[in-house]
């Protein structure tokens, strides 16, 4: 059988996590927390559970869920989006990136793709016909250079993918940033998806601001995000899309072919947790100790860092201190020295080595106190 995609195989998520359970290293490579939900949130599952809410929920969603996302939204960025008929509840942010990808991208479609990039972003793009056009961030910023965006733009460009704050680097985009996004797309047919699943994750005082939030921007961008990332349930698969109601009604006729609906009694769940802001607001907080803990423990390695801004990633350098590739010095520190980590060169398309590795901090203190002792007991 001929693949669709060819390019695709194992992922280095996949390869790491195996190896991390093979050498019994510490998992720092999957963005995952090594911690569980809050019991209220727990508890509020099993009370839908038992109350019987466990047949399919509508296909956009129940109705609690996104009205209270609605009044979230507007209050936190003052946006607007009718609860009917601009947000869907999706079975993860990676199915709403795919929904929203297929939604706009036709054969031959030229999407614009700043990397390092999660990698579903190009599959889905291959799989609607889509041919991927790729800016490339470069360390140790990761700041987009805004001339070579404006080359790359063609009569053939249709979507952009954004995401910020951004996996793998944390860097969190500004408003001069979609200023600057929204003289290059005004007067063009060109869409944009804003992947911000880690919008309650920023640091140092630096807002998240949302691409929808730029008046320029909003009735051509389709938000997508989680609630795994922000209340630490990545398996449980609940993530939206936001999008102005001509874009979601296109959205949905995908979305209603892939999963149709997602797990009720947790989205009933959810609904009334957001009914108390601090549960995702006191999110930064919790994230920047882990940071900043990790961090400090790290003071006196060889290695080199600017803190990460968002997410709950940190990339360490190694530049000047060995040659090795880095996919080839994250095995050998899995094997040697018990710590995986991610290369973050399997984030570009041509593998650009920087020599950075990316490190999950969204682990208890004991794991991040461990992992900076293995970290920092390194022969180089």
């Amino acid at each position: 059988m001929k693949t669709k995609l060819p390019n695709v195989g194992t992922t280095i998520f996949t390869t790491m996590s195996q190896l991390a359970q093979q050498y019994g290293a510490l998992n720092l490579s999957q963005g995952f927390p090594s911690f569980d939900a809050a019991p209220e949130l727990i508890n509020l599952v099993d009370v839908y559970l038992r109350r019987g809410f466990n047949q399919y929920a509508p296909m956009t969603g129940v109705s609690p869920l996104r009205e209270i996302l609605a009044e979230k939204t507007e209050q936190i960025s003052g946006l607007s989006y009718h609860p009917e008929r601009e947000i869907t509840i999706t079975s993860g942010a990676t199915e709403a990136l795919f929904a929203a990808i297929s939604a706009v991208v036709r054969a031959g479609d030229e999407v614009i793709v700043f990397e390092p990039a999660y990698d579903s972003y190009v599959p889905a793009i291959e799989l609607n016909g889509g041919i991927p056009v790729f800016v490339s961030l470069q360390a140790p910023d990761f700041e987009v250079n805004w001339s070579e965006v404006s080359e790359k733009i063609t009569d053939r460009t249709r979507l952009m993918i954004i995401n910020t704050p951004h996996n793998p680097t944390g860097q969190v985009w500004t408003r001069q940033d979609l200023d600057q996004l929204a003289t290059l797309v005004k007067d063009r047919e060109i869409y944009l998806i804003a992947d911000e699943v880690y919008e309650h994750i920023t640091f140092d005082g630096i807002a998240h601001v949302s691409v929808a939030r730029h008046p320029d921007l909003f009735d051509r961008t389709f938000v997508c995000s989680s609630f795994g990332k922000t209340f630490h349930v990545t398996g449980w698969k609940v993530g939206y899309c936001l999008a102005p109601a001509a874009l979601s009604a296109e959205f949905r006729k995908i979305h209603q072919y892939l999963t149709f609906s997602t797990v009720t009694p947790i989205q009933y769940a959810l609904a009334e947790y957001l009914k108390q802001p601090d549960h995702y607001l006191s999110v930064t907080r919790f994230y920047e100790e882990k940071r900043d803990f990790f961090l400090n423990n790290l003071e006196g390695s060889a290695f080199r860092w600017k803190p990460s801004q968002g997410t709950f990633f940190q990339s360490l350098s190694y530049q000047g201190l060995s040659e090795e590739g880095d996919a080839e010095l994250a095995i050998r520190l899995t094997r040697d020295y018990g710590i995986a980590s991610i290369p973050t060169s399997v984030f570009y398309q041509n593998r650009n080595d920087q020599k950075l590795l990316r490190f999950c901090f969204a682990k208890d203190r004991d794991i991040l106190e461990q992992a900076a002792e293995r970290l920092l007991k390194i022969q180089w």
